[in-house]
């Protein structure tokens, strides 16, 4: 090759460089869009259940701008945390507590309801029980889903049992099925446990698999923290329990190898199950207020904004199917 031809190859490869360099796709959190003066003085006081705490945390860590990564407790699950050095020095101890705790469902709509809180993010609406206590108090809550995400049953690794129909699991619930043979697994006593009324997976299971059908007295205990349902389940070969896709997939992150989920009527909960809603049992993820918020408050600008086209794309990257 002589000279001038090498010199114009040369030149040329630079101007491709540089012009892929000037198209290169921005990031999505390019694109990431918030809420106008939204600051650490002035952000929400936020609750919710254990189910919707990632969320949460990723919500205010986006709004804030400050940095974040999954990070795995000793215990069983994983959660955001925080960068510190994003976080000014008096709002460090403040964050977790004020900014968005986790009072769990029943916890967090009491909190609203006695307007100790906000706004708060759970998977259920208002329970009958609250809604007592809401009225004795003249609280009126406006509740919104933003989120679907599918509810889900697990079983021990070594139960040979992959899909049950929605009759069967009701029937297992009201007593009238007791052994894991009637229903294609093993000779054996079944374990069926449930969560504490007005946790809020115990609730979701009663309105949308349940449907009006009162469970059984079952001699197993009420599992009383989500983790808790893998530890059982974990222990108990012929157990069975529920609980949302999200927390096993996302935050206990437990594969089928080791936890598995049951098919519903031969259908896996995935995204595409989800979004088309051909899974038998969806949730949803509300966020609720009440409703004598004042609509120039940063924490109504907080409802709107999750309901609006920009909090999609954390909606989805926390794992949901945004609404």
């Amino acid at each position: 090759m002589n000279k001038i031809a090498l010199v114009t190859f040369f030149v040329f490869f630079a101007m491709v460089i540089c012009t892929s360099c000037d198209n290169e796709e921005p990031k999505d959190e390019d694109f990431f869009s918030g809420i106008e003066e939204i600051s650490f003085e002035n952000f929400p006081k936020t609750d919710g259940s254990t189910s919707t705490r990632a969320l949460r945390q990723m919500i205010g860590c986006k709004l804030l701008g400050v940095r974040y990564e999954w990070v795995h407790n000793i215990v069983l699950e994983w959660y955001l945390q925080a960068n510190q050095e994003d976080v000014p020095e008096q709002y460090k101890d403040l964050l977790e507590v004020d900014m968005w705790a986790t009072s769990q469902t029943h916890g967090a709509f009491l909190n609203l309801i006695d307007k100790k809180a906000d706004i708060i993010l759970t998977h259920r609406t208002i329970s009958p029980d609250e809604k007592v206590y809401a009225n004795s108090k003249g609280v009126t809550l406006i509740e919104t889903s933003i989120a679907l995400d599918a509810f889900v049953f697990v079983v021990h690794k070594n139960n040979p049992v992959k899909s049950l129909t929605v009759n069967q699991i009701q029937k297992m619930y009201t007593g009238e099925i007791t052994n894991w043979a009637e229903v294609g697994g093993n000779n054996a006593a079944m374990k069926v446990f449930t969560r504490p009324r007005n946790s809020g997976s115990e609730e979701v299971f009663r309105e949308i698999v349940m449907k009006g059908l009162e469970p059984t007295d079952l001699p197993e205990k009420a599992i009383g923290g989500m983790a808790g349902v893998f530890v059982e389940i974990n222990e108990n070969e012929d157990g069975i329990c529920y609980t949302f896709n999200n927390y096993k997939e996302m935050i206990v992150r437990k594969p089928n190898s080791e936890i598995p989920t049951i098919a519903i009527n031969g259908i896996t909960p995935n995204e595409n199950t989800v979004k088309n809603k051909t899974f038998p049992f969806i949730s949803e993820v509300h966020v609720a207020i009440r409703s004598d918020l004042n609509r120039n408050s940063m924490a109504y600008k907080l409802y709107e904004w999750l309901q609006t086209d920009d909090a999609k794309p954390t909606i989805t990257e926390c794992g949901f199917i945004p609404k």
